[in-house]
């Protein structure tokens, strides 16, 4: 087989080179459009399911809520293992895939096990899955430069505002939030109140959610116009809260005021961010979906901030804090700096010790298609160029030169073999009394000699490789 792809390279070398160079123009293509990262994701091919039920116990959640989960999320296809973590409030559980698995088939999977799952979890709870990112997805910080903002109305604008401009940008799989206090009314009951009034927690709870409700009416027309009735009755004030009756003694209504304290708060936090030591901040993080270019999501998220900022409050500015766009291209281009010397290099010592212009070309000109090829197989396979893949390619070029130095040096020494035998048999034929260059004298149009054993020499002008007698004789017919 490999006699035979030789012998039609050779046979029609223009077919040869058309295939060289349509690899080299769409290997050209594939590094324009290749995916580019600073590390590869090594990481599971995981989905993430979170529930959150606020003020339990780590171990209440461990029994309610992660236990249930894990056992039921077990039997899912291509699963290698599930593990779950309970804390104050919240429960994670990691569903691990097999490598080969596709990550939305495998989230199709989860969300279809959870809907069963769901009923053996307490009232009210209700699990999520994470967004389609991977460990290595945080691709971009930022945080808000808001001077004379309190933390309150900065979170607001990050959760209302930023947040909802840049989870349009296309590879964006989530805008996290961190920072700040989220706002909300907080109700704190006096129990001496309680008690004096005759009240119950859940009364007053049941109370404040009857009164933050809208109600719709029927249609009805009067003088010829069609009327529709419905109440406005959501809370938007501290005040409202404090004039919800509760329940009347003596024609007397008791009011929220009257057994509580109600105030514009944050919520409770588990923790605080911190930016350099001067103080809480607050900001984002950008989280990159699942195969998408780094390089091109973080460009993509810098061009809509600078649309979202036209909009921010005044003096409210963005502050980008880890943008993994520099590391990327630093290491990219001191890979490439790197092929660049390798090439050159190996260039050189191919010249140098084939000292043939011809064979040293047709060894050098491997160098570029193949690393353009390469690209190809990267992009097939869905693999960035990256530090690991990149110094691969590097590490290879030695490599690539290897098959062309082999093939010339085997051509080149078989072509001298057969030249030193086409150089032999002149000589020979001179020792054995004929010149070369003088070939007995045609009789009757044709010359012939023969050797004692009748073979021939000299026919038709053609030469005749037999063996030779020392004393050729003529024959005339």
């Amino acid at each position: 087989m490999i006699e035979g792809l030789i012998k039609f390279s050779l046979r029609n070398r223009f077919v040869v080179l058309l295939i060289a160079a349509g690899l080299f123009g769409w290997g050209v293509y594939s590094v324009k459009t290749s995916k580019i990262d600073a590390i590869p994701d090594l990481s599971e091919n995981q989905v993430i399911v979170f529930t959150e039920w606020m003020g339990r116990s780590p171990q209440l959640i461990e029994d309610q809520i992660t236990y249930p989960l894990v056992t039921n999320l077990q039997g899912l296809p291509q699963v290698k293992y599930v593990r779950g973590t309970s804390m104050f409030g919240m429960s994670f559980v990691y569903v691990i895939f097999n490598d080969d698995t596709e990550v939305y088939w495998a989230r199709e999977r989860v969300l279809e096990r959870l809907n069963y799952a769901a009923r053996l979890l307490p009232g009210g709870v209700s699990p999520t899955l994470g967004p389609d990112g991977t460990g290595v997805g945080h691709i971009l910080w930022y945080t808000l430069d808001a001077p004379g903002m309190d933390l309150g109305e900065q979170r607001a604008v990050q959760d209302w505002y930023v947040k909802f401009g840049l989870q349009n940008v296309p590879g964006v799989a989530e805008i996290a939030s961190f920072g700040g206090f989220q706002k909300q009314y907080q109700v704190t009951l006096d129990p001496n109140k309680l008690t004096y009034y005759g009240l119950s927690v859940p009364q007053v709870i049941g109370a404040i959610r009857a009164n933050n409700n809208e109600a719709g009416g029927r249609k009805f027309e009067l003088s010829g116009i069609g009327y529709i009735i419905k109440t406005t009755g959501y809370l938007q004030s501290v005040e409202q809260i404090q004039n919800i009756p509760l329940k009347t003694i003596s024609s007397v209504p008791v009011r929220v005021a009257d057994v509580a304290t109600v105030q514009m708060t944050g919520e409770t936090r588990l923790g605080i961010f911190d930016l350099n030591g001067q103080g809480e901040a607050v900001g984002g993080i950008v989280v990159m979906r699942y195969g998408e270019n780094a390089d091109e999501v973080i460009g993509n998220v810098k061009k809509k901030m600078e649309e979202v900022a036209k909009g921010l409050p005044k003096g409210v500015t963005f502050n980008i804090v880890y943008d993994r766009s520099g590391l990327i291209q630093e290491s990219v281009a001191s890979i490439q700096h790197t092929l660049i010397e390798e090439m050159i290099v190996v260039s050189l010592v191919v010249i140098l010790f084939l000292l043939h212009w011809r064979s040293a070309i047709s060894i050098i000109i491997q160098i570029p298609i193949t690393i353009a090829t390469s690209f190809i197989l990267l992009n097939a396979f869905d693999i960035s160029s990256n530090i690991m893949s990149l110094t691969g390619i590097a590490l290879a070029i030695g490599v690539i030169v290897d098959n062309g130095i082999i093939m010339a040096e085997n051509a080149y020494k078989n072509l001298a073999i057969r030249q030193a035998e086409l150089t032999a048999e002149p000589h020979q034929r001179t020792g054995d009394g004929i010149k070369p260059d003088s070939p007995p004298g045609p009789v009757n149009g044709t010359a012939s000699a023969t050797n004692n054993n009748g073979q021939g020499g000299y026919v038709n002008g053609q030469s005749d490789p037999g063996p030779r007698s020392a004393k050729p004789t003529r024959q005339t017919r």
